[in-house]
């Protein structure tokens, strides 16, 4: 029987597997009960281009609480700057096994707002 953490990794693996066949670059995201995390990968998978967290002293100033929505939606418009500044358009959405939902769904929809095409 698996437990929640296995079957979310399940997930992530098969999610990753169809982004390396593709060899696009992907956003990935992980979050935990008190951050979430961004990075921008590249398409060998072997490079991360950029990253964007919750645990930038420049976020940490502006957000007291890095596990809510806003401070999700502050780290997409985060990461979607950093890439548009790399000359990156387009990437893959990797949400490493996680819902679409919440903070994983504001980041993503900050982050097409601000420019990245997912």
């Amino acid at each position: 029987m698996l437990n929640s953490t296995q079957s979310r990794l399940r997930r992530a693996r098969q999610t990753r597997a169809k982004i390396a066949e593709l060899k696009v670059v992907r956003l990935a995201v992980h979050r935990s009960n008190c951050h979430i995390y961004a990075q921008v990968i590249d398409g060998s998978g072997g490079k991360v281009l950029t990253s964007a967290s919750t645990l930038e002293p420049e976020v940490r100033k502006a957000l007291p609480n890095g596990g809510t929505i806003d401070a999700a939606a502050a780290i997409g418009k985060r990461i979607a700057e950093k890439a548009k500044n790399l000359g990156i358009e387009t990437v893959a959405f990797d949400r490493s096994g996680f819902r679409y939902h919440g903070r994983v769904k504001a980041l993503a929809e900050a982050a097409r707002e601000h420019g990245l095409k997912f």
